[in-house]
């Protein structure tokens, strides 16, 4: 039996003839097929770049313009009212924490009556029997370096100073000598300058140049924040035209520095510039309708009475559209890379086959994000809803209050762009991937000698790889 089995190779051929030229070139369309999952995209046609170029060029131009009509001089000064944030301050130490009677230096500001039924009296109880610190305090920068004042903390205030303590003191010239300068604040810069290190360490180990480029478009968004968003506005610019334009800004250079100039990231700027357009017109017509005046607090409050022209619902649309700003760019980002990597793992899929598989994804990709934007919202505003709960408010009481209201429509706008800007990049990016006809390449063996059997065993490979594409 055994001498009836035909040899493995032909008597005339070696064992490393054309059996082995057959095994070269499969190993060489695997590594082509590899190159393609894990390489850079393939550049699209020439025609389809010129299609993207006629819709973004007019629009790079159109911000520019705006950049240049609506850029400031610089925010335009006025007097110090000593309120909140509107003040004149220092840097200081506290270089000594003694303790005294409440008692002997009045630090409630009254005589208890010694009735103890409500909060107030309870707690002006307290302080006169109880124990207070008076500490001394240094100023350290300004032209009163060097000049100490005393400072009384009382027992049931929460924030208790010690001895060594970097604070920051509020000045008021206006007041009498030994009230010019009070405690207002903890210097807390080294913590903060220390985790903003840490942060930029972590994003450059794992992100590497493309955490770099990342690191420094926020830098770039930072510059165009504060000496562009906040001068215009303040100069009396609309605020949502202010916004558009600045958010425009943001997201190009911040795309195109990240993620580099390609059709790709083009396909991401026009659906995160559609996502915008929409949360725009919905913003617009939802804060006019709720009714929502942008002034809600102390300090929106103090910015109406020192700029009155500013509009403050303008101001909410405006934080609406440069609040959403990040959390689009994400979304579009991964939808337009994510197509992008279908077609290229099999590039005879339509359109709609591409959008189909890219929107699965983008239904993922909603359901976390959605939940991540309005909890953070909600842990925003989380001393404002305990606030409500102990007062007892239903939960319509609470919703139909501006501040709430405020915040709920910031929310659901946000959202609904988040939402749609998932099945618009994802249809952008299908039809555009799917449109490119590029040229056809020549078989990377073509130029192969000296076998008549290679020419049989590619064709018979590349056969075998579609029929796998289409079993999946």
């Amino acid at each position: 039996m055994t001498s009836n089995q035909p040899p493995p190779f032909p008597p005339s051929e070696p064992p490393h003839g054309p059996g082995g030229g057959h095994g070269h070139g499969n190993g060489h369309l695997h590594g082509h097929s590899h190159g393609h999952g894990h390489g850079p995209a393939a550049p699209v046609s020439r025609h389809l770049r010129r299609v993207i170029a006629a819709v973004l060029i007019p629009f790079a131009a159109a911000v520019l313009i705006g950049l240049a009509v609506l850029w400031p001089g610089g925010a335009p000064g006025h007097e110090r009212t000593g309120v909140g944030f509107d003040r004149e301050t220092q840097r200081a130490t506290v270089t000594e924490v003694a303790q005294v009677s409440c008692q002997s230096v009045n630090a409630s500001g009254g005589v208890p009556t010694g009735d103890t039924s409500t909060a107030e009296g309870s707690s002006a109880q307290q302080q006169a029997n109880g124990t207070c610190k008076k500490a001394t305090i240094r100023v350290d920068t300004g032209d009163d370096k060097g000049r100490t004042f005393n400072e009384i903390v009382q027992p049931d205030q929460s924030r208790q100073l010690s001895e060594g303590q970097e604070v920051i003191v509020a000045y008021e010239p206006s007041a009498p000598e030994d009230l010019q300068y009070s405690v207002t604040d903890v210097n807390r810069r080294l913590p903060l300058a220390l985790l903003a290190g840490i942060f930029a360490l972590a994003v450059v180990a794992v992100g590497r140049l493309r955490g770099v480029m990342a690191l420094v478009a926020l830098s770039i968004s930072f510059l165009v924040l504060n000496f562009f968003i906040l001068p215009a506005i303040l100069q009396g610019s609309n605020p949502l035209v202010v916004a558009v334009v600045g958010a425009s800004a943001i997201m190009l250079i911040a795309l195109y520095l990240c993620h580099g100039l390609s059709a790709r990231t083009s396909v991401a700027v026009l659906g995160t510039l559609i996502s915008l357009l929409l949360i725009g017109v919905l913003g617009s017509l939802f804060i006019g309708w709720a009714a929502l005046t942008g002034d809600t607090d102390d300090n929106t409050g103090l910015i109406h009475g020192l700029y009155p022209e500013i509009d403050m619902s303008g101001l909410l649309l405006a934080g609406v559209i440069i609040g959403s700003l990040g959390v689009l760019d994400d979304v579009t980002v991964t939808q337009t890379s994510a197509v992008w990597e279908l077609h290229e793992a099999n590039p005879s899929t339509g359109w709609r086959g591409l959008y189909r598989a890219g929107i699965r994804i983008g239904r993922d990709h909603i359901a976390s994000v959605v939940n991540t934007l309005v909890l953070a919202y909600a842990g925003a505003a989380l001393p404002l809803l305990l606030l409500f709960s102990i007062a007892q408010s239903g939960v319509g009481t609470v919703a139909n209050s501006e501040v709430v209201a405020e915040e709920i429509v910031r929310t659901l706008i946000g959202s609904i762009g988040l939402v749609a800007s998932v099945p618009v990049t994802t249809a952008l990016a299908a039809l555009v991937v799917s449109a490119d006809r590029p040229a056809s390449r020549a078989p990377s063996g073509s130029r192969t000698e000296g076998h008549e059997q290679a020419p049989e065993v590619r064709p018979a490979a590349g056969r075998g790889g579609r029929g796998r594409r289409r079993k999946h």
